[in-house]
């Protein structure tokens, strides 16, 4: 994204070098060292309209890195509901992201990257997803004219790649693990569309900070900690921005407590919690139903550490015998989610007394997109 005419200082710079996200173009990387980009200071938060009319995601429009008269490419995304369980005698608050409209929390994210695609004229661009991202970038490409490509490991569900496929982007299966997808596509980047990285670019983060507004609306206070799944992080990364913002809007007067989740099959954040930098030597990226999160070298793997320490939280790693039997009891409950939002609830049999409350759980993408039957 071009710095915008009515803000005087670029909005991301490398965070490696420094350099500032240049004026022409839509790079997905910096071009002096190859790093990734990062907002330069931290959100703002203003508090939205009280009109009923817009209770989406949309309210928070002017906390997003687009232009004020840029439109929002929108399907309808946030505003879902947060539903309170119990779990023995605590009460758990489950935020059901996976109600978002392509059926996953990825559509606030996409809404503002595609915003900022056609902001800058883009008429091609391509994605990697394990399926979920790539299911949001296809949907909101159709809705805002942009031709999709989406690159997806060949072990991505069916529903998934179906779902991709129906918005009209074509479909790249890739063979082998989920790091063999990132090399992929990256090799066709910027040969004739762009690369619209959901994981490079920082577009989206300002998405995933509105799951942080809503949850303190809502709540009517901050969450005592919040349990999200852990991949790339964008998620994990989003509801920190969105709680410092709060924190320094004066809204709120703690950050809660953040735990990231992984499945262990896959687990190098939990690994480098734990163990520190020797922990990757033993990480692999083996085979989990909990797809979305099977990331064997996040890429804001460090920034997410740091988050864990600023939030006093921690990262749990949950069993693979654990995932599916947490997935079948929050549908007992009424919630069907994938097995990647499931791991949540695994998590919680190894954490729980030591959570403040309250204590929210991110579910974050629907069980229909899942392969893997009941």
């Amino acid at each position: 994204m071009s710095q915008p005419s009515d803000t005087p200082e670029p909005i991301f710079a490398c965070s490696s070098c420094g350099q500032a996200y240049p004026q022409e173009g839509f790079p997905f990387r910096c071009s002096n060292c190859g790093s990734h980009f990062e907002f330069i200071n931290p959100l703002q938060f203003k508090q939205p309209g009280s009109s009923s009319a817009d209770r989406g995601m949309g309210r928070y429009r002017n906390t997003f890195p687009l232009r004020s008269g840029t439109p929002l490419v929108s399907l309808g995304e946030g505003g879902t509901p947060l539903i309170e369980v119990k779990q023995g005698q605590r009460s758990i608050f489950l935020k059901c992201e996976h109600l978002n409209p392509t059926g996953s929390f990825k559509d606030r994210g996409t809404a503002i990257l595609i915003s900022a695609l056609l902001e800058q004229g883009v008429t091609k661009a391509i994605e990697d997803s394990s399926g979920n991202a790539g299911a949001s970038f296809a949907a909101y490409a159709a809705r805002a004219g942009i031709e999709a490509t989406v690159y997806v490991p060949d072990y991505a569900s069916g529903p998934k790649k179906a779902q991709i496929e129906a918005h009209g982007a074509l479909v790249v299966s890739i063979p082998g693990p989920r790091s063999a997808v990132s090399e992929a596509v990256e090799q066709e980047a910027g040969k004739d569309r762009v690369y619209a990285s959901h994981t490079y670019l920082p577009h989206g983060i300002a998405g995933m900070a509105t799951i942080a507004y809503e949850l303190v609306e809502q709540l009517g206070r901050a969450p005592g900690t919040v349990l999200a799944p852990v991949g790339q992080g964008t998620l994990f990364l989003g509801l920190y921005r969105g709680f410092l913002a709060l924190r320094e809007a004066g809204v709120i007067q703690e950050i809660p407590k953040l735990v990231g989740v992984q499945a262990q099959a896959c687990a190098p954040i939990w690994a480098v919690f734990k163990a520190g930098a020797t922990g990757l030597e033993w990480v692999q990226e083996g085979t989990t139903v909990a797809e979305g999160i099977r990331i064997l070298h996040p890429l804001r793997g460090d920034r997410i550490l740091e988050v864990l320490d600023e939030s006093g939280g921690m990262a749990i790693a949950v069993e693979e015998d654990e995932i599916l039997p947490a997935r079948d009891e929050l549908a007992g409950r009424g919630l069907y989610v994938e097995p990647t939002s499931a791991v949540v609830w695994a998590a919680l049999a190894q954490c729980l007394p030591q959570l403040n409350d309250p204590v929210v759980l991110v579910l974050t993408g629907h069980g229909l997109k899942s392969s893997v039957s009941l």
